[in-house]
């Protein structure tokens, strides 16, 4: 009985060494056959796509289809016994020709995928903001001017507006493709806050506003000025209407949410009739034009001491302010002098 025992013991001993050394052959040869997998060719490095909760042998067979790797099985076999199925994630990634399996497996493990580096330019509009990341292919353009406009969306974001117009903060990002919509919103509404001075709120309430119609102010004079050392003298020029109940007369509000290309603003234009045009409207528009710069921000909240009312555009990008109407007449006449019956950039 003993020896039928010690027997046994022994041939399942050996069935386990056999199956243990049959598991490493295989893991050998498919290494191997990884490394025999090297590719030269016409271009250097493949980019592929995978979308999130993508499987692994959708993964498998969009690597195949893309020229990444040559058998699908072998990869779904390498990557069973890697451990690996379960763990690779879903991104945009960048394959050089001749990677292995292996190398490939643990890109896909620790999810190197590509960054995009995007700069957001002050004054672009949300809809500016969305064609820029379309092109990128970051987002869907419908779906991001959509979300841009959702109340219950913008509610979530704790943003006092029904659009997120004026908060997504200029500045460059590093982004990824598939994070989502949703996810780059965050990320630039979270930049606009800490951005801003920490003491906004009570800033706000001492020049007897709400964040929200600052930032409305700081758009305003993000269109309007080009050089940061005038920002606070645009401010206190609508500061100083807003006091006399004068119309703001920017033009930038006239052609607000115009879908047309960018132009020179006509006379036309400024007889348009929205909610945005401060030509026919009194006080600030409804919400902010565009989003502003941080430069524009402290300007909304700094206004020079100054008691101008007007300005004009030079030639240089630069203004003429002036405190009277008769003194800026004569500024249009001088720098704004034309026969073409379009717009002059002052007020």
């Amino acid at each position: 009985m003993a020896t039928s025992l010690t027997t046994l013991v022994r041939g399942s001993s050996a069935i386990l060494l056999i199956l243990a050394l049959t598991a490493v052959g295989v893991r050998t040869y498919l290494q191997s056959d990884a490394v025999s997998l090297r590719e030269t060719g016409a271009g250097s490095h493949i980019i592929v796509y995978i979308k999130p909760k993508t499987g692994v042998q959708e993964i498998a067979q969009a690597l195949r289809e893309a020229g990444v790797i040559r058998s699908r099985w072998v990869f779904l076999a390498l990557a069973y016994l890697q451990g690996s199925l379960t763990r690779l994630h879903a991104g945009e990634y960048e394959f050089e020709r001749g990677m292995s399996i292996l190398e490939i497996l643990r890109k896909l493990e620790t999810g190197r995928v590509i960054t995009h580096q995007v700069t957001i330019p002050e004054g672009f509009t949300a809809q500016d903001i969305a064609k820029l990341l379309a092109g990128e292919r970051l987002v869907d353009a419908n779906r991001f001017k959509a979300l841009a406009e959702d109340p219950r969306f913008v509610e979530s974001l704790g943003i006092p507006s029904d659009t997120l117009e004026g908060y997504l903060f200029p500045d460059t990002y590093r982004l990824t493709r598939g994070m989502g919509e949703e996810e780059i919103f965050r990320i630039m509404v979270g930049r606009f806050r800490q951005a801003v001075p920490q003491d906004m709120d009570s800033r706000t309430q001492r020049l007897g506003l709400d964040l929200h119609a600052v930032v409305t102010l700081a758009s305003l004079i993000e269109k309007e000025a080009k050089l940061d050392r005038e920002r606070p003298l645009v401010a206190a020029v609508f500061y100083n209407r807003l006091q006399r109940n004068m119309p703001l007369q920017s033009d930038p509000t006239a052609v607000y949410g115009d879908p047309s290309p960018r132009r020179r603003i006509t006379t036309s234009d400024l007889r348009r009739q929205t909610p945005y045009n401060t030509y026919l409207r009194a006080g600030l528009p409804p919400g902010p034009i565009a989003n502003p710069g941080l430069a524009s921000l402290m300007a909304a909240l700094n206004p020079a001491q100054v008691t101008f009312l007007y300005f004009v555009a030079k030639k240089d990008g630069s203004h003429q302010f002036s405190r009277t109407l008769e003194q800026h007449a004569q500024a249009v006449r001088k720098y704004q002098a034309k026969s073409d019956g379009s717009g002059d950039s002052s007020l």
